[in-house]
């Protein structure tokens, strides 16, 4: 039987399943950043619904990463604020070497890009 590491590391062997597991690794890594921070903040999902005026279901549907919809600049920036934070979008290049399944990223992309 394979341990989950094996079972992983074996899997994302498979360029698509590793393609599909970076794109949610990024969306993942967001959620723990905002579970996070309301943690530090103290604050419910309930009093961070009131604060952006909106309910405490659809604060849990945003923190949980499911669903179709996915939520706007404009509410994630509302979130941000509710818990005392402000909201930095940024351009950082990709570790992978395929970038919509092309295979080499040209110069320009890299400087486009921070690290």
């Amino acid at each position: 039987m394979l341990t989950h590491k094996e079972l992983k590391k074996r899997a994302l062997e498979r360029a698509d399943v590793k393609e599909e597991y970076e794109q949610l690794d990024e969306e993942f890594r967001l959620l723990d950043e905002f579970l996070k921070a309301r943690a530090t903040a103290g604050i419910t999902q309930a009093e961070v619904a009131e604060r952006i005026g909106t309910t405490q279901s659809a604060i849990a549907r945003l923190e949980s990463g499911k669903g179709k919809h996915s939520p706007s600049l404009a509410t994630l920036q509302k979130y941000a604020h509710a818990l005392g934070c402000r909201l930095e979008l940024r351009l950082v290049r990709a570790e992978r070497k395929s970038v919509n399944g092309k295979k080499s990223v040209s110069k320009q992309i890299k400087k486009a890009c921070s690290r």
